[in-house]
């Protein structure tokens, strides 16, 4: 049931919220250190239950904000949000406001002001040019702060300062997995080789994400699995006629275990699944057999 878990107040591409009643079942349980690698949103690490959490992610900025949220006292940071809002005059309409705190946030680089921009941006997007400049455009008649995500962020507050959590900004190859033992867990949900947008096409001002990039995390995994620790891999297989071979063959040449997050792939071999122009098959990928099997089948 989804109501049970908490929502990013961050709308973020890629994000994992729908699909979390299908995603924690797969999951080992007793985790020591629960590393979410490209936390995104931060959908999936805000609700996973481990002795610690750790949040990682490229993007600095949304990290400096999370990091704001977890040190701020949740009035301190709700206040700031209203009052900025405020003074800014934002609205559903008045884009000369929002352009104005786009300005101020670019020179300043205020955390929580990065949070306000989301939530008056286009779609709620969060985008970055060449130059690192926030850029995302105003989201009039559609983006604003309201009821829902002010309960979003009051919810995600409370429950990142009630766990033992920390946040990073390594890329996935340059973060140090020495630490982690048998008794941990790695969740991997980069930008999806054969699918498309702002947030893996390099053209942003940070890392774009491609063969060589996906090979790379391929093999971080295959060292984890070498040293007993446990991952699961969120990525397609097939999507709009697009093929993942690197993934399937990887996963076959390791013999990994493939979790399909669609019901209706659950008794089925990726031979036989259907792969025509409109259909996107997503999995979790995972160097264990979870206890919900129901789901899951080896290539």
């Amino acid at each position: 049931m989804i109501s049970q878990y908490i929502s990013s107040p961050m709308n973020y591409i890629g994000g994992k919220y729908k699909l979390l009643p299908q995603l924690f079942p797969l999951f080992p349980e007793n985790v020591g250190t629960f590393v979410d690698l490209f936390c995104g949103g931060a959908n999936v690490g805000v609700n996973a239950t481990a002795d610690k959490i750790i949040f990682n992610d490229n993007l600095v900025y949304l990290v400096d904000l999370y990091n704001a949220f977890l040190q701020n006292p949740l009035e301190v940071t709700v206040s700031y949000v209203e009052n900025r809002i405020a003074e800014f005059n934002l609205s559903l309409t008045n884009q000369e406001g929002y352009l104005k705190l786009r300005d101020e946030y670019n020179i300043h680089r205020n955390p929580l002001d990065l949070f306000i921009l989301v939530a008056f941006s286009f779609n709620h997007q969060i985008r970055f040019n060449n130059h690192h400049k926030f850029n995302c455009p105003f989201g009039r008649d559609r983006s604003c702060y309201n009821s829902r995500m002010k309960n979003n962020l009051v919810s995600f507050i409370k429950a990142i300062q009630g766990k033992e959590v920390s946040f990073a900004t390594h890329n996935f190859d340059e973060y140090d997995y020495s630490s982690l033992t048998s008794g941990d867990f790695v969740y991997a949900d980069p930008p999806y080789l054969i699918t498309t947008g702002t947030y893996n096409d390099g053209k942003r001002g940070f890392t774009g994400w491609n063969e060589s990039s996906e090979m790379k995390l391929l093999e971080i995994l295959k060292t984890l699995d070498k040293r007993q620790i446990q991952f699961g891999l969120s990525n397609v297989l097939y999507h709009k006629g697009k093929t993942n071979q690197i993934l399937i063959s990887w996963i076959e040449e390791y013999g990994f275990h493939v979790n399909y997050l669609d019901k209706d792939y659950s008794n089925c071999n990726y031979h036989t699944l259907d792969k025509n122009k409109d259909s996107s098959v997503e999995v979790l990928v995972t160097n264990y057999v979870p206890e919900e099997g129901e789901l899951s089948l080896w290539l």
